[in-house]
């Protein structure tokens, strides 16, 4: 029987990258579970603590919160609100400013979002953000081999705002748009197949996106090639599923997923499929 999947739940005050990396790296020891993170970044208020861990409900999902919010009340508040919901909480950055705190034999200052500084992972980023932008949309600028991550579903899927964001973080990420009736790139079966994740979308999601589109472009375009017409969009759905299956790749719904979310759900599914990748071959 399937176990429940559980969401760890980000708080934090900045972006929330360093509570998310130390989240997946702790659902990789729980291979087992269907760990799902989920970010609430650039919290500053109580009342959008409140509105946060106030929705979460540990009686119907299994749920944990890892925060990093570095004012003291607001970190209280945190562990308070936790606490009274039965929520499972990890506060990451207490431990950490306690022991600089008796090394130092000072008080940290807590200033909420300060620049952590400039280092290679900030380089990285940019190099990986400007990867994102030189193969988008099928314009591979770079041979695909160098990409950390590649992205392939139908027009509108969310593919350009994710690889961005995905390099952002600094994942080189390339995406590929799937046509239907026209054969997938043949880099595509050349590239390391861990790194491929697929994208779908509910069929009345997309048509109504595509329909938005082609409203703000003032085309022509609305029907006349079953872009927007709801039964053609089932059609190339299942048709670029096909594709997505010939490469054994993982299919991600994106419908009802915030970016941020997203994002994690790639990352997820690429860590676990690189380490059974390099673990089978090391």
């Amino acid at each position: 029987m399937p176990r429940e999947p559980i969401e760890v739940h980000v708080v934090a005050d900045s972006t929330g990258d360093t509570a998310a990396r130390v989240a997946r790296a702790s659902a990789a020891q729980y291979a087992s579970y269907d760990v799902r993170i989920v970010r609430h970044p650039r919290i500053a208020s109580a009342a959008g603590l409140e509105h946060v861990i106030g929705h979460l409900d540990s009686a119907r999902t299994r749920v944990a919160v890892f925060s990093t919010i570095v004012d003291e009340a607001l970190r209280r508040r945190v562990a308070e609100l936790c606490e009274s919901r039965q929520i499972p909480h990890a506060d990451l950055l207490d431990s950490a400013l306690t022991a600089l705190q008796q090394v130092t034999g000072a008080a940290p200052e807590r200033v909420p979002a300060r620049p952590v500084g400039v280092g290679e992972d900030y380089f990285k980023r940019i190099q990986a953000m400007e990867f994102a932008l030189a193969n988008d949309d099928g314009r591979l600028t770079n041979p695909i081999q160098q990409a950390d991550i590649v992205l392939i579903g139908v027009s509108r899927t969310g593919k350009t705002p994710l690889s961005m964001y995905l390099g952002y973080l600094g994942y080189k990420t390339a995406n590929i748009p799937l046509v239907a009736g026209i054969a997938p790139p043949e880099q595509l079966f050349e590239v390391d197949r861990w790194k491929i994740v697929g994208l779908t979308i509910d069929p009345q999601r997309l048509q109504a996106i595509r329909e938005k589109r082609v409203r703000a472009l003032g085309s022509r375009r609305h029907g006349a090639d079953g872009y927007t017409e709801l039964v053609r969009i089932y059609e190339e759905l299942d048709e670029v599923n096909d594709i997505q299956r010939r490469l054994g790749c993982p299919v991600i719904d994106t419908t009802e997923l915030a970016l941020e979310e997203a994002a994690g759900r790639v990352l997820e599914v690429l860590e676990r499929r690189r380490d059974a990748a390099l673990g089978s071959t090391g």
